[in-house]
This record gives structure tokens, C-alpha cells and sequence, in this order.
């Protein structure tokens, strides 16, 4: 079994910066892809970033930028100039082995929530 843990969320001010921290534990093997989803008031979830096991990145903006310290077993998502549509609620993912991908094999975090006031 996975588990994934978020923190770092919190109200910050347009602008500002903020940092996602997910720590991974369990039996994570490779390949794998981590990911940061979010899912705004009334929207669905929408990918934010993702990383995989060789280190390739894809990111919806460049102001967001994973990364991933494994000796920490610890993903991390860094947000530049935050704007009140970056309001959400932010989920660490983790998808094992190669698609596709059944539930025991697609884990998720309980979520952390960002909201961004002007």
C-alpha cells in the first residue's frame, strides 16, 4: 500500500509564493509518475505537474515547478505569482508502473487547500 501526505498549503496574497510538500511512503517502485492535481470550487480535478521515475517534467505553467528529492521520498511543487484562480484544493498522485493504471495502482492524498486573497 501507498500513502501520500500533503502539507504547505495556507492563504497567501496575490503574487506571493507558496511550496507543496507530499511525502510518499509505502512500497513505490519504478517506473512511476508524481503528480500535483488540483480542483477548484465547482470545477473538476485538472493536473497541475507532473515528474516521473527519469526525471521528465510537464507542468500547466511555468510559474508551477515539481520536483522531487527521493532520499526524502518527498514531492514538492513550487508556485510562483499566485492568483486568486489558483484557489483550490491541491493533491499529490503517484501512478505505478505503465498505463494503464488501476485503482491499485493510482494513489492519492487527502489534499491540501491553497487559497489565494487579493
Amino acid at each position: 500500500q501507498v500513502q501520500l501526505v500533503e502539507s504547505g498549503g495556507g492563504l497567501v496574497h496575490i503574487g506571493e509564493s507558496l511550496t507543496l510538500s507530499c511525502v510518499v511512503s509505502g512500497n513505490i517502485y519504478n517506473p512511476n509518475t508524481m503528480g500535483w492535481y488540483r480542483q477548484r470550487p465547482g470545477k473538476y480535478r485538472e493536473p497541475v505537474a507532473t515528474i516521473t521515475s527519469d526525471g521528465q517534467t510537464e507542468s500547466v505553467a511555468g510559474r508551477f515547478t515539481i520536483s522531487r528529492d527521493i532520499a526524502r521520498s518527498t514531492v514538492y511543487l513550487q508556485m510562483d505569482n499566485l492568483q486568486p484562480e489558483d484557489t483550490a484544493t491541491y493533491y499529490c498522485n503517484v501512478l505505478l508502473g505503465k498505463a494503464p493504471w488501476p485503482s491499485d495502482r493510482d494513489f492519492w492524498g487527502q489534499g491540501t487547500p491553497v487559497t489565494v486573497s487579493s
